[in-house]
C-alpha cells in the first residue's frame, strides 16, 4: 500500500514562525507532528511515501534524510539510544514540489504516476490519530472490506459545520454526497469527514477528468468524491480510537499536553507544571 501525505500549505495560521519553519515540523516536544503520521503509515503497512510539498518545505526532506554527522558521533560513543532517535523511519520517502497552492485536487494530481493503479492513503498533516489501531489501517480493512474509496469519518465533532459532512445511504455502510460546510441545521448526517482518505484508481480518473473542465482558483477533491458517491464508489469508516487536529494554535497546544500525558516521562513534568501553576 501507498501513502501520500499534503504539506504544500503555507501555515498562515502559525505565523510568524511558519515564515521559515514548516507547519508539519512543529513538535509534539520532541517529535514533529509530521513524523507521528509517518508512524502511522509505517505501522499500517504503508512504506512507500510520497510528499506532495514547496520549495519553503525542505527542512521535512531534511528530516527524513540520514543524518551521518550524527550517526557517526553516535556510534563512536556508543549512544544507542540517541543513534536510533536520529535513524530515518523504515520506508522509502519521495517528495514531489507544488508549484503554484492550487488546491487539494491539483495536489493529489501530482501523484497519480506515484500511485498508478494502485489503491493508496491520503493524509493531512493536520489530523494525528492515537489508539490501539492504526486510523490509516483501519481504512485499508474497510477497503479490502468493500473495495471502495474510503472517507475517515468523526461522530459528531465540536464545530461540526467547519467539516465536510456526509450523506449516508440506507445500508449505512455508503456515502451518497458530501456537503462541505453546510449551514447549520442543515446537515445530511452528523458524520464529518477528516483528513484521512483511501482513495482507489477510479478516484484518480474521476479527479483528472474533474480537472479537464476546471477554469480559475483552486481545485479540490470533493467534486470527484461526490461523483464516486453517486455511483456507490464511496464508504465511510468512523475513526476508532483519539483524533487531534493541531490545524490552528489552540488545538496544537492541547495536541501538546494529551501527547505529554501519554508518555510516562513527560506526564510527570506536566504534572509538576500543572500543580505549580494550580498554587495560590
Amino acid at each position: 500500500m501507498k501513502g501520500v501525505i499534503l504539506a504544500a500549505g503555507y501555515g498562515t495560521r502559525f505565523l510568524p514562525v511558519t515564515k521559515t519553519v514548516p507547519k508539519e515540523m512543529l513538535p509534539l516536544v520532541t517529535r514533529p507532528s509530521i513524523q507521528f503520521i509517518v508512524e502511522e503509515f509505517i505501522a499500517s503497512g504503508v512504506t512507500e511515501i510520497l510528499f506532495i510539498t514547496s520549495r519553503r518545505k525542505k527542512a521535512i526532506e531534511d528530516y527524513f534524510d540520514r543524518e551521518v554527522e550524527l550517526e557517526a558521533m553516535f556510534r563512536a560513543s556508543g549512544d544507542e539510544k540517541k543513534l536510533a532517535a536520529v535513524a530515518p523511519p523504515r520506508a522509502d520517502f519521495y517528495f514531489v514540489h507544488q508549484p503554484e497552492m492550487k488546491g487539494t485536487g491539483h495536489a493529489l494530481l501530482l501523484a497519480r504516476s506515484f500511485t498508478g493503479r494502485d489503491p493508496f492513503v491520503v493524509a493531512y498533516p493536520d489530523d494525528l490519530h492515537f489508539g490501539a489501531r492504526p486510523l490509516s489501517l483501519q481504512l485499508i480493512e474497510t477497503w479490502k472490506k468493500t473495495g471502495c474509496t474510503v472517507l475517515a469519518t468523526l461522530r459528531d465533532p465540536p464545530d461540526i459545520n467547519r467539516y465536510g459532512i456526509i450523506s449516508i445511504a440506507s445500508d449505512g455502510v455508503h456515502v451518497t454526497d458530501i456537503i462541505e460546510k453546510p449551514p447549520r441545521g442543515a446537515e445530511p448526517s452528523r458524520e464529518a469527514s477528516i483528513g484521512r482518505f483511501l482513495y482507489t484508481a477510479d478516484f484518480m480518473e474521476q479527479l483528472a477528468e474533474e480537472w479537464k473542465s476546471h477554469g480559475d482558483g483552486e481545485f479540490f477533491h470533493t467534486p470527484a468524491v461526490r461523483a464516486l458517491a453517486q455511483r456507490g464508489r464511496v464508504v465511510f469508516s468512523r475513526v476508532q480510537g483519539e483524533r487531534l487536529d493541531t490545524g490552528e494554535p489552540g488545538g496544537y497546544l492541547e495536541a501538546i499536553i494529551r501527547y505529554a500525558d501519554s508518555v510516562p516521562e513527560l506526564r510527570k513534568e506536566l504534572d509538576r507544571i500543572l500543580a505549580g501553576r494550580a498554587r495560590p
